[in-house]
């Protein structure tokens, strides 16, 4: 089933290659959208793609960069089919 995915990762998230490796996945698994730092030191990120590698996407997330997250909230809904790919939003 097609979805969309918002996240929000708070803590130290920012300056460790967080944007450019969930980049690497989204294209790997087929997910598009962005992702984006924010001003306030946490990283957000928008993806549309099938529900298992939505989920996939967050458990590479995790796995890669569980010391850096203190905090990931999530929220799912059905997706708007806006986006061809996956970018890193400035």
């Amino acid at each position: 089933m097609h979805k969309q995915l918002h996240v929000y990762y708070s803590g130290a998230v920012q300056g460790i290659g967080f944007r450019f490796t969930a980049e690497s996945i989204a294209g790997r698994l087929g997910v598009s959208g962005w992702v984006k730092n924010l001003h306030d030191g946490r990283v957000e990120i928008l993806a549309e793609g099938e529900e298992g590698s939505l989920k996939d996407m967050l458990e590479e997330l995790k796995s890669c960069f569980s010391r850096y997250i203190h905090q990931a909230d999530t929220q799912w809904s059905e997706p708007t089919n806006r986006y061809k790919d996956f970018r890193i939003e400035l």
